[in-house]
């Protein structure tokens, strides 16, 4: 007697250039079978390639599931390209993967491994799946990414600066050069500012929100946008606990014995 196929998972470990996929299914018997991999570039010719490679393989390749880590920036044009052309995807924090990664036998860590993992996490877990984040958070998760490079940047410039200043005998072009590149990155942070300020003003329910976010005390103006635009609204998050998690704030628990804590 043939097993039914419960779901299709195609796991996807990405890379800057490439994407390395592996496909497995679960039956009804709840067994899993990784059936297939492959290794597609990470370009648009390359999604295409991999789309028809799934037709060939699944019998309805518009149920199977693309499950992908965050990595970065890398992931971000195949998940819109897999979006925009009607397919199922989920979008996973990488430390999730790593730590059942942990739970497995295989103790080789390979780009072939890491897809084998993704798709069989797909395939136990029942997974949320990721919709294109609205353009009004996308375009305010690019300019507070921004701001926080500048930010970053200027305090490694200043720390540059004390430095010179504190110097025997300080070099004055050095020390000019120094309070230039200051100047300019603060006329940048005040440019990213102005156009997060027309983006939230042009948006009268953005501009709800955010006055809302800021009612609790301790939240400004510029930490409520950076929630929005990096959970896409509120898009996936369900409650507090979640999104306390989701930003790496929540405490954890660790006691064994009397030696362990």
């Amino acid at each position: 007697m043939m097993k039914k196929v419960l779901k299709e998972v195609l796991g996807v470990d990405v890379a800057q250039k490439e994407l390395v996929v592996t496909i497995g299914r679960m039956f009804d018997d709840l067994s899993i079978e990784l059936y297939a991999h492959k290794v597609f570039k990470n370009n648009e010719a390359g999604f295409s390639a991999l789309l028809d490679w799934i037709k060939k393989l699944s019998s309805n390749e518009f149920k199977v599931r693309f499950v992908m880590e965050a990595t970065g920036i890398y992931h971000q044009k195949f998940a819109f390209y897999l979006y925009d052309h009607g397919r199922e995807v989920t979008i996973v924090l990488p430390n999730k993967i790593s730590n059942y990664i942990r739970t497995l036998e295989n103790k080789t860590i390979t780009d072939k491994s890491c897809s084998e993992a993704i798709a069989q996490f797909g395939l136990e877990r029942n997974l949320d799946q990721w919709h294109r984040p609205k353009k009004i958070f996308h375009v305010l998760q690019q300019l507070t990414r921004e701001r926080d490079q500048i930010v970053s940047e200027r305090c490694i410039v200043k720390n540059q600066l004390h430095a010179e200043e504190s110097e025997v005998e300080p070099n004055e072009r050095s020390l000019q050069r120094l309070n230039e590149r200051i100047h300019l990155l603060n006329k940048q942070e005040k440019e990213i500012k102005a156009d997060l300020e027309m983006i939230v003003n042009g948006d009268a329910n953005l501009n709800t929100e955010i006055k809302r976010i800021c009612s609790i005390t301790g939240i400004g103006k510029l930490t409520a946008i950076i929630v929005l635009a990096e959970t896409n609204g509120f898009e996936l998050i369900r409650n507090k606990k979640q999104l306390t998690s989701y930003a790496g704030l929540d405490v954890k628990e660790k006691q064994s014995g009397t030696s362990v804590k």
